[in-house]
């Protein structure tokens, strides 16, 4: 089983018991920039407590995925796991966090036709913000590779304004102006 063939079969899974979820990380960022290669897929999920065994069903039999785990991702530091024991790729799930970035990345999230399975995904601004977060707390050539490819591929079709709001917010505006000005590019193979 292929990434990709991962995460078809993750999306007919969650758009089957339509759980709320939106994809992001390097899945989204393949999506909106230059693609490459990763290891995991990523999404954001928001469930009550009573649909944690409807979640659990749905990643049945192929996927290590229990009960715990799924109710542990309510609490810090918000995620849970589950490995596809077809290819060992690993799908994370991070639970909606009470926090105004998350809640607004959220709700902003785009329905789209990925592969040729309904999606709904993180925009692109969103995506871009989320990875110069994640490299603000565990600096990465991948984190910001993926940002500039976002930049060189959507370009001036960018919401600069909300761009620059949630920099301000997230505290990542020195880096954000970096890519914005072509200081920070994509790798190039």
């Amino acid at each position: 089983m292929t990434e990709r063939d991962l995460l078809v079969d993750c999306l007919r899974r969650l758009n089957r018991v339509q759980i709320p979820y939106m994809l992001t990380g390097s899945m989204a960022s393949n999506f909106w920039g230059i693609p490459r290669t990763t290891h995991d897929i990523d999404f954001v999920v928001t469930f009550e407590q009573e649909r944690v065994a409807a979640i659990v069903a749905a990643f049945d039999d192929d996927f290590g995925l229990e009960e715990a785990s799924v109710l542990g991702g309510a609490r810090p530091p918000y995620m849970f796991n589950a490995i596809d024991r077809r290819s060992a790729l690993k799908v994370d799930f991070w639970t909606l966090r009470p926090d105004p970035f998350d809640a607004e990345m959220f709700a902003r999230r785009l329905r789209v036709i990925l592969f040729g399975e309904p999606a709904w995904i993180a925009t692109a601004e969103d995506t871009l913000l989320h990875k110069l977060f994640w490299n603000g707390i565990s600096p990465s050539d991948r984190q910001l590779g993926d940002a500039a490819g976002i930049v060189a591929v959507q370009g001036a079709s960018l919401d600069r304004d909300h761009l620059e709001r949630w920099a301000r917010e997230l505290e990542v505006e020195p880096v954000l102006r970096d890519l914005l000005q072509g200081r920070i590019r994509p790798k190039s193979t």
